[in-house]
């Protein structure tokens, strides 16, 4: 490591746009879509928090995933975004190894909770009766525990193996953030037994994770198309489909931007792909998730009107205050407190 760092200090990032108008709109589009995200995201971590009626396992995991998403997104996007506008692409060593590690630890983390989310919907819809028994608060926990160590194991593994490779070629990252492939392709080592093997391991595991939500839908959409009502099997499946369809293109993206080979010139369709797995999902998850999520958005209405009523109790609380009329007598000057709303007409 030490080699390395004498190696290379810095590494530069490759941008959206090299015209300033480019960079401009690049700024504009990606400023909305975070804040959109943890718009989205902090809200819904606000509204399982705060209403006592949101403290289910399912709640649970939903404000976990929040959280996780505006973690996720804060790791690239604001850095591209001061990119643009400063024109500094330009990013440590050490500042790197942070951005791959939280990447890759935030990305399965995800992906399993992703997986532990589709379990509890399993138990929930297809065994009704035992979901009290299977989802103790004991059990969503360690499930919850189980999600975090293993983003934080496969950021580990990655990012030891990635950067114990020595950095000689360039210091240009074709990627608008520290992505391992591009690095891969700096590196002065022809043997890539170790990352490749850390990649594998880590694509094999969400592969697992895809297949155990594609099971667990199976098993949701089977008993879905039992129920004789016709709108609530149209309900489950605008609810259900969605969440396949988001975990499905975080998935793909991923895949494709670790395991194809790094081209020889940067493109716009490499940076696309990465877009796709890391601003994407923060972005859609609170809409999909969550504010089709009946309960949440009757907390979010039943919050608004108590925000409203506040604000409207807080505005007849100042009008019906007290003013200050002050007159003055031949020995002294006296301060009176006289009701606004009574003082006699000029």
């Amino acid at each position: 490591m030490a080699n390395v760092s004498m190696s290379i200090t810095e590494f530069v990032l490759m941008g959206f746009s090299d015209s300033r108008e480019g960079q401009v709109l690049h700024v504009v589009l990606f400023l909305f879509i975070y804040l959109a995200a943890l718009v989205g995201n902090l809200l819904i971590v606000l509204l399982t928090t705060s209403d006592q009626h949101l403290h289910s396992p399912m709640h649970f995991f939903l404000r976990t995933l929040s959280l996780l998403d505006v973690c996720f997104i804060s790791v690239t996007v604001p850095k591209a975004i001061i990119q643009s506008l400063t024109q500094n692409s330009s990013i440590s060593f050490l500042g790197c190894v942070a951005q791959v590690f939280l990447v890759v630890l935030f990305a399965c983390a995800e992906l399993a909770l992703l997986t532990v989310m589709s379990y509890d919907r399993y138990v929930a819809i297809c065994r009704p009766l035992h979901y009290q028994v299977v989802m103790k608060k004991a059990a969503y926990e360690q499930m919850l525990a189980a999600s975090w160590l293993s983003g934080i194991a496969s950021g580990f593994l990655n990012t030891s193996v990635t950067f114990s490779l020595p950095f000689c070629r360039s210091n240009f990252v074709h990627q608008f953030f520290c992505e391992i492939p591009s690095l891969l392709k700096l590196s002065c080592s022809e043997k890539f037994v170790a990352e490749i093997g850390a990649i594998i391991v880590t694509t094999s595991l969400g592969i697992m994770c895809f297949i155990s939500i594609l099971v667990s839908y199976i098993h949701i959409f089977s008993t879905v198309m039992s129920i004789p009502s016709v709108k609530g099997r149209s309900k489950a499946f605008s609810t259900c489909i969605p969440h396949l369809v988001v975990v499905t293109v975080f998935l793909i993206t991923g895949s494709i931007a670790y395991l194809k080979p790094v081209s020889e010139s940067p493109s716009v369709s490499d940076l696309m792909v990465s877009v796709f797995y890391t601003v994407v999902p923060p972005t859609l998850n609170p809409i999909i998730y969550s504010l089709k999520n009946q309960d949440i958005k009757a907390a979010f209405w039943k919050m608004l009107r108590k925000t409203i009523f506040k604000y409207n109790d807080g505005n007849k609380n100042s009008n019906n205050n007290k003013g200050i009329d002050t007159s003055f007598s031949s020995d002294k000057c006296e301060v009176k407190l006289v009701n606004c709303n009574r003082l006699p007409s000029i």
